[in-house]
């Protein structure tokens, strides 16, 4: 199988995808970010991505979501976690006290604000498509003997991107949250939804009815009557005009279960489009809890009443 992931070695997303398959069992197609990973797919290409798709420090990875949003579908299968620190590397000779310029993708340059405003207070941020991006830069800068020629001094990576490019470290541990996660899915094609485990997650694209009082109201109670917590839900602009936006939903629960199969048919009656992202196992394995009358065998004899009662019982 053929594995698009944002490139290049070393970074967060390839950790991610090691958690999936390992390089031996599968091709490692290494892409220059999250949308030619998630097209790649597309295309036939690969088979699959391994994209990020929220942080514990900047939430939803818009690039996933809206890339997720619109296209040809494509579905979520399954969720990876990956702790995310940095390290602050350098070419060989550079000190810490030479840093003017630093060069990080924008996600890690968030992660590392404050230690950065702290120790290194005048450094200028030089964006990056990766978080190894820099320092294959760096690598390839020292090999042609060409560091002055960079546009930056030092680079925030992953850790293991040190030894792969063999880098100078200049401080390790760099990260304003020492528990930082970031949240990774497998994406691919649709067909059969994976069976329920019991431990599952729901992932939705909502768009609202236009200029109506209380739709979102509407739209979130066919999830709270039935039961459905909803552990993510974010908005993003749909793109055609000021002031329209769809909403990215994480949901616990799989489809087959009757609470959420109730509420999906909610919404398709409420809402002019839904798109389904997939039903698939949490990483984290935590059961979603299910309230009173929100059970399956809740639904299921409810139903059974219901039929009871249209054909002449009283109870």
């Amino acid at each position: 199988m053929r594995y698009a992931y944002l490139g290049p070695a070393g970074t967060f997303t390839e950790a991610a995808l090691r958690q999936v398959v390992s390089p031996d069992e599968a091709t490692y197609l290494p892409q220059v970010d999250v949308a030619s990973a998630i097209e790649a797919v597309r295309d036939g290409v690969a088979d699959f991505a391994v994209v990020a798709i929220e942080s514990t420090v900047e939430g939803g990875v818009t690039a996933t979501l809206d890339s997720l949003a619109t296209g040809s579908p494509l579905v979520l299968l399954r969720e990876v976690l990956v702790p995310v620190q940095f390290t602050l590397v350098a070419a060989p000779g550079v000190r810490l006290e030479d840093v003017r310029r630093i060069s990080a993708h924008p996600h890690a340059w968030v992660q590392c604000r404050r230690w950065l405003a702290r120790n290194l207070p005048h450094v200028v941020h030089v964006p990056a498509t990766s978080n190894t991006a820099p320092a294959a830069l760096i690598a390839a800068a020292v090999a042609e003997r060409a560091t002055s020629d960079l546009g930056f001094d030092a680079a925030l990576v992953p850790p293991p991107a040190v030894g792969t490019y063999g880098l100078a470290e200049l401080a390790t541990d760099v990260a304003d949250n020492p528990s930082a996660l970031t949240r990774f899915v497998v994406v691919g094609h649709p067909g059969q939804v994976p069976a329920p485990t019991g431990t599952d997650k729901t992932t939705l694209v909502v768009h609202l009815p236009d200029n109506e009082a209380g739709a979102l109201l509407a739209m979130l109670e066919q999830f709270a009557v039935r039961g459905v917590n909803l552990s993510r839900i974010e908005s993003r602009p749909i793109g055609d005009a000021l002031g329209r936006y769809s909403f990215s939903i994480d949901a616990e629960g799989h489809i087959t279960d009757e609470r959420m199969g109730e509420a999906l048919m909610g919404l398709h009656r409420r809402c002019p489009y839904v798109r389904f992202l997939g039903s698939y196992p949490r990483a984290d394995a935590i059961a979603p809890t299910v309230h009173v009358g929100t059970a399956d065998g809740d639904f299921q004899g409810a139903r059974s009443w219901l039929q009871r009662v249209r054909a002449g019982g009283t109870d």
